[in-house]
């Protein structure tokens, strides 16, 4: 049987007719493999962001509580790796710019093959002309963020003619092509990813205006701040509703535009009558918050507006026809669900995954009662599915990342994981902290503010929008799921300082 993997960055559940039957974004061909596939209601991110969640998926192992953004580690297995085992050609196709940058070396060099598609972002891709006048809707942008951020996405696509030359088109239309040259050649594992609907929120007509009521990027800011707390303020301070309302349409755009290719790689499995022997799985890391509660993007506190993601399976096996299945799912287990669907043992080295082929083949229940998720540095989050807790850390709280390498992203400021305050970031000590790991670490010591010093506690089922913290008045809740926090902590793996800069320790 083949496998294909189709990865969304930062595609928002709320957004999909699927998730949320109101939803004014077009989304004809999620909505098609919606009809076809079992639909997860319960899948949930694990670490994050970007790069944290891909660790995840390519490794098996949850990494939040022990590091933030960076390589792969010597010690974890690889994903394509261990499909191979099965006979298996692997192949990604991608936009994602993150997995060449020196941030995160390790995450596709085993694939068989690989191509990546340039210039999303600030990929170092195009030359930045110094002398060259910026357009308004680029200045409007550098009001809130380096402009060498916007100079080099302005740089990258500049030339672009037209949808065709966008992420998501290129990206999969590669894939596409590349089944048409391997698909009869064998068993293959295809990983399509693509960084939309990730920001700048950049789209051609006709997705441009599609949901903006007349409204203009020359007007309204595309690319807002968040990972710097100050400038998020000074934004919100200054934003309005109608900005906001115009980020969302520009969002709405891009998945419409993304939904529009991710049609012809369907269209393409009609075409080749894949689909009785391909199990195709869609995903995203995680969602993407629009300016709700003064936030952006998907920091913590984890709200389920970004942390409750959409997981969409196709198995031959095992028709959906769009059934609902409300099992507690998460990132980490697609690592160990590939693998077992590509007839291979789940190797050893793996530390959190469990498969879900189980659940998607014979209707089996989830192997998970809860889930914990979170961001290195900030607070932990947990849910059973019906309530759901977010902790925060104490400010002050001693705070170690643990790696067998020292390198680069883990001992200089790296935004994506919140404000790094200053540190002396050399390490203190060399051993053995992770009982999982037979391999000596670093401890380093690291600060980071947290985003917030409140908590949170939330009945699902009641309060779907998690707008009555009933931290206060729910005590008893409040204590059993402190307890399941404690619990699952223990069971996944932490070191110890973690449980005190919780507040868990005994």
């Amino acid at each position: 049987m083949n496998i294909i993997l189709v990865l969304v960055d930062s595609l928002t559940r709320n957004c999909l007719r699927a998730y949320n039957p109101n939803s004014r974004c077009e989304t004809p061909n999620i909505d098609r493999f919606a009809a076809r596939a079992q639909v997860f209601d319960n899948h949930f991110v694990g670490s994050l962001p970007c790069m944290p969640a891909r660790r995840e998926l390519i490794a098996g192992r949850k990494e939040f509580m022990w590091r933030p953004w960076g390589s792969l580690e010597v010690f974890d297995p690889r994903l394509p790796a261990e499909v191979k085992k099965g006979g298996y050609h692997t192949h990604i196709v991608t936009d994602h710019y993150h997995y060449w940058e020196e941030e995160a070396n390790g995450y596709i060099q085993s694939y068989d093959t690989t191509e990546m598609i340039r210039g999303y972002e600030v990929d170092h891709w195009v030359p930045m002309d110094p002398n060259e006048d910026s357009l308004p809707w680029v200045k409007k942008v550098e009001e809130f963020r380096a402009a060498e951020h916007i100079g080099q996405y302005y740089a990258n696509t500049k030339d672009f003619d037209g949808e065709e030359d966008f992420f998501s088109a290129k990206t999969f239309g590669s894939a596409c092509d590349w089944l048409d040259r391997h698909a009869a050649k064998g068993k293959f594992f295809l990983h399509v990813e693509t960084f939309d609907a990730h920001e700048p929120f950049h789209v051609p007509e006709p997705y441009e205006s599609m949901y903006a009521d007349g409204a203009s990027k020359n007007e309204f800011n595309i690319w807002p701040p968040y990972q710097v707390y100050d400038d998020l303020n000074a934004f919100m301070d200054q934003t309005s509703d109608a900005e906001l309302d115009f980020l969302k349409s520009q969002f709405m755009g891009k998945v419409t535009m993304m939904d529009k290719w991710f049609g012809t790689l369907m269209d393409k499995l009609d075409e080749m009558d894949l689909w009785d022997d391909t199990m195709v799985i869609f995903t995203t890391d995680h969602g993407h918050d629009m300016g709700e509660r003064r936030a952006f993007g998907k920091q913590h506190p984890h709200f389920d507006s970004h942390a409750n993601i959409p997981l969409m399976v196709w198995h031959p096996a095992n028709p959906g026809r769009g059934k609902r299945v409300s099992g507690l799912t998460q990132t980490v287990d697609l690592f160990a669900t590939i693998i077992d669907a590509a007839g291979v043992e789940i190797p050893e080295a793996n530390r959190h995954s469990r498969s879900l082929l189980p659940m998607v083949v014979e209707g089996a229940s989830s192997p998970r009662d809860a889930v914990l998720y979170g961001t290195f540095g900030q607070g932990i989050c947990a849910t059973d599915g019906t309530w759901t807790i977010l902790k925060a850390p104490k400010p002050d709280a001693p705070l170690f990342l643990y790696s067998t390498a020292i390198f680069r992203p883990l001992i200089v400021d790296n935004p994506v994981d919140g404000r790094l305050a200053k540190a002396p970031n050399k390490p203190v000590d060399q051993g053995y902290f992770d009982p999982s790991v037979d391999l000596p670490m670093w401890q380093i010591p690291i600060k980071i503010d947290p985003r917030t010093e409140e908590d949170f506690l939330f009945h699902r089922t009641d309060d779907p929008e998690q707008e009555n913290n009933l931290w206060s008045s729910e005590p008893d809740q409040r204590a059993r799921m402190l307890a399941l926090v404690r619990d699952l902590m223990d069971a996944e793996g932490c070191p110890p300082e973690q449980l005190r800069r919780l507040g868990l320790a005994d």
